[in-house]
């Protein structure tokens, strides 16, 4: 028979409408901190509350009321085999605002909890700092309400130790020192004198009662080696961070028995579990709910310690739960008829609707992944479990205590019990997390390559590249990453990182990425084809100018600049980089501009391959201005005086076969004229062959105008002339010079 001990005085406090019988929790100061200033246990505070059952025994209730301030609650019963089959609701008073919350349903389908236990009772809820409450139960779905019914109220107490309490704080067992685990303790453990506990209390007892706590164990440490104590096993996958015992604030003379291993010395599967609690706990407050969940399952429920192998808050931080050592087959008290074989890991929070947190579900596929690489269990496979028990599934599948079924080596609680938990949104999530925690790593894909240009699918580089990756394994369950190279290793990255370069030599070369998981197994991505090439482009054209048509005036003459370049590989644009800036894609090959007359002008450009090759090339030019009165005339010219004419004059002519000649040393040259509605035509003679006839006519009147350009492929000497041809209706020609470029 288990021993149980009241820790300070049991009180019996009148209430609003019922009973509130008090417990004090023993511990150290309600902070947490020892005398000599190092983390120690908290002390938590239990409250209770009978409720009232209907004569029929299908209903029972609480009436609302203030109380002491609590942040946990769970409803229990008197016989730890029994069940509630109907609804068990509360709803508590904000400590802080005073506002009522809604009606909070708890979970009273969990299943039994562990052999020798003192009472039944449902999950406990977080419910945060409050200073009131109300509860009712609704039966009917049941024959008769169990006997017994209370409300159970915990202060889990605050401060804590730290998650990074050194192994030194590991002490021997501590003596034996047990709380009530019903409202009316035997007479063997009746207190001698009833005292109101206080929050400044010392944890110190009188020898008759309990002696002062030890420090509680750290997470790394197992207990000596001993018979009946297994050894802990290397795991195939690595120890994620585990918060201690004493990290949490965990008061260890509130369970002094020795802990319970596997008795076949071997975790078979998890059970994942939820505490179906409140989710609007903050991480900060997890040690609390932690000690509020501790010590409602050892003092109200009256098991030998907490029923959870490992416990998970949403920011991902995982706690050591039932003590015995982290890295060993503990027994817990988590799912009912398979405890035996398996080890049990709880999300603190309600997942029925809400989606648990990546951070969560990525510390359950750890904390798996880590427990059953112990024992050289596939995280994504499966395993057989003997039923401790006879029982029945969430889904209706019912055995008979010895039979052998087969789980899923990481299932949910409703997998082994007909429960809720760990509720259908992280239920629904557990394959991920056995993927999580089996490998291989899932939604590798290489993004792109940088340090290199692209063209369609192919990668351009001169030898060094940036490959960048993501996946949607999370990091901490990746052990590398490697850039393969033609199916070769080349660069290694953490599991951490989302890059890495690596250098090519010239040639064509097929690239990807490996994720090796925690586990061992690989998955490559597909590949990106990267061109390595370090020779530069050419120009197959130099830059060429050729003046062209348009308006002319004294600080722009209009010109082509034209050019052809190449790669071996892939061209990817052509830059002029004076006498200004622009940039031409890989097909094009000419572009207009000006330029100032009389002024030589060097045209300078680069030509840029995808890999960052260049080449260059350039070329000079300077247009000139010959006015009309330097040119030769012949027959009758008439000089117009105008601003809008080119050096503010022209020659003008009606006269059949009048003419003009321009001599010259150039490679292109371009005939500037003015037009209008009136004017007529014109021959044109380069070194005294006629080449063309051109028409002045235009609808709109235009000054400056360069109608007719001529380029030769090197600077020479050249004659330009032009003669009236006397158009019937309008023989008006109107010439204003001559621009060549040398």
């Amino acid at each position: 028979m288990r021993r149980r001990w009241w820790g300070a005085a049991a009180v019996v406090a009148a209430g609003v409408s019922g009973v509130l019988v008090v417990q004090g929790v023993t511990g150290e100061t309600a902070t947490g901190a020892r005398a000599d200033g190092k983390p120690g246990p908290v002390r938590s505070k239990a409250r209770t509350a009978p409720l009232k059952t209907a004569g029929d025994g299908s209903s029972a209730r609480l009436g609302k009321r203030d109380t002491r301030r609590f942040s946990l609650l769970g409803v229990t019963w008197a016989d730890p085999s029994a069940q509630v089959a109907g609804t068990v609701e509360v709803r508590t008073r904000d400590a802080g605002t005073g506002e009522w919350s809604g009606w909070l349903e708890l979970d009273g389908d969990s299943g039994r909890g562990e052999q020798g236990a003192a009472r039944g009772g449902t999950e406990p809820a977080w419910v945060g700092p409050s200073d009131g409450v109300e509860v009712r139960v609704d039966g009917r779905k049941s024959a008769r309400l169990p006997e017994g019914l209370r409300l159970d109220m915990i202060d889990p107490g605050a401060g804590g130790g730290s998650d990074m309490d050194p192994a030194a704080y590991a002490s021997d067992a501590p003596t034996s020192t047990q709380s009530p685990a019903s409202s009316a303790p035997a007479a063997s453990t009746t207190p001698s004198a009833p005292v109101e506990p206080s929050d400044s209390a010392s944890a110190s007892l009188s020898s008759s009662g309990s002696a002062t706590p030890s420090t509680p164990p750290s997470s790394s440490a197992s207990p000596s080696s001993s018979a009946g104590v297994p050894s802990a096993q290397r795991s195939m996958a690595p120890r994620p961070p585990i918060t201690s015992r004493a990290g949490w604030g965990a008061d260890e003379s509130i369970s002094p028995e020795e802990p319970g291993y596997l008795p076949g010395g071997k975790i078979k599967a998890a059970f994942v579990h939820h505490t179906a609690a409140s989710n609007d706990y903050t991480c900060e407050q997890a040690p609390a709910v932690i000690r509020g969940i501790y010590a409602y399952h050892v003092q109200q429920l009256g098991w030998k310690d907490i029923g959870y192998n490992f416990l998970v808050d949403k920011c991902g931080t995982v706690y050591e739960g039932r003590k015995g050592g982290v890295d060993l087959p503990v027994m817990g008290a988590h799912t009912y008829g398979f405890n035996a074989e398996s080890t049990g890991i709880s999300v603190l929070g309600n997942y029925t609707t809400t989606a648990p947190s990546t951070p969560a579900m990525t510390s359950v596929a750890r904390i798996a992944a880590w427990k059953l690489g112990q024992y050289g269990v596939d995280p994504g496979g499966s395993a057989t479990l003997t039923a401790g028990a006879d029982a029945k599934n969430y889904f209706g599948k019912s055995w008979t205590k010895g039979t052998k079924l087969s789980f899923q080596a990481v299932s949910g609680h409703r997998d082994g019990f007909n429960t809720q938990c760990p509720g259908d949104a992280l239920y629904d999530r557990l394959p991920t997390i056995r993927s999580w925690a089996g490998g291989p790593v899932t939604g590798l894909t290489l993004k792109s390559v940088t340090g290199a240009g692209r063209s369609g699918s192919t990668y351009y580089t001169k030898a060094g590249i940036t490959v960048n990756w993501s996946a949607t394994t999370p990091a901490p369950l990746v052990a590398r990453y490697e850039v393969l190279v033609d199916g070769q290793p080349t660069a290694t990255a953490a599991g951490t990182a989302t890059s890495a370069k690596a250098t090519l030599k010239p040639g064509t070369h097929q690239v990807a990425v490996r994720a090796v998981h925690q586990s061992g197994k690989t998955v490559t991505s597909s590949a990106a084809t990267v061109v390595a090439d370090t020779t530069a482009p050419t120009f197959t054209t130099r830059p060429n100018l050729a003046l062209r048509t348009g308006t002319v005036n004294t600080t722009a003459v209009p010109l082509t600049l034209k050019w052809k370049a190449s790669d071996n590989a892939a061209l990817k644009e052509v830059r002029l980089t004076a006498p200004t800036a622009a940039a031409y894609g890989p097909t094009v090959t000419s572009a207009n501009h000006t330029a100032k007359p009389g002024a030589a002008t060097t045209w300078a450009m680069t030509a840029h391959d995808l890999a960052g090759n260049t080449g260059t090339a350039s070329v000079a030019g300077t247009p000139v201005i010959l006015q009309e009165t330097s040119a030769t005339r012949s027959g009758t010219w008439t000089a117009k005086s105008s601003s809008s004419y080119l050096g503010g004059k022209s020659y003008t002519s009606t006269t059949r076969n009048a003419a003009l000649t321009w001599t010259f040393t150039g490679r292109s040259a371009a005939l500037v004229v003015s037009r209008a509605t009136t004017s007529g035509q014109a021959h044109i003679y380069v070194d005294g062959t006629k080449v063309t006839t051109v028409d002045l006519k235009s609808t709109t009147t235009k000054y400056r105008d360069a109608i007719w350009t001529r380029t030769w492929t090197g600077s020479a000497k050249h004659t330009v002339k032009i003669v009236v041809v006397g158009t019937s209706g309008r023989p008006t020609v109107t010439a204003d010079g001559l621009v060549y470029l040398r």
